[in-house]
């Protein structure tokens, strides 16, 4: 993320409850696949729950980013 995205994540994530569980669970999935790309060999079934843990962090991503969006604007609309 661009240091300009943390400072805004800093600044709302006390007071945005819907940007605190998308963080939160954007750092658990982080884990999560961190430990499945620490390992040599997965079964099918691991390899379906890292593509699907994949998926579940790039939609929780992508509502990050819609709600930086949207506090992006109204820093604009202040300035």
């Amino acid at each position: 993320m661009e240091k300009r995205d943390l400072e805004l994540i800093q600044k709302h994530i006390s007071s945005d409850a819907e940007l605190k569980r998308y963080m939160d669970q954007h750092e658990e999935y982080e884990r999560k696949l961190e430990a499945f790309n620490q390992r040599i060999y997965l079964t099918p079934e691991e390899e379906m729950e890292r593509k699907r843990l994949q998926k579940l962090k790039l939609f929780g991503r992508d509502r990050i980013e819609a709600i930086l969006s949207k506090y992006r604007a109204q820093n604009m609309g202040e300035g």
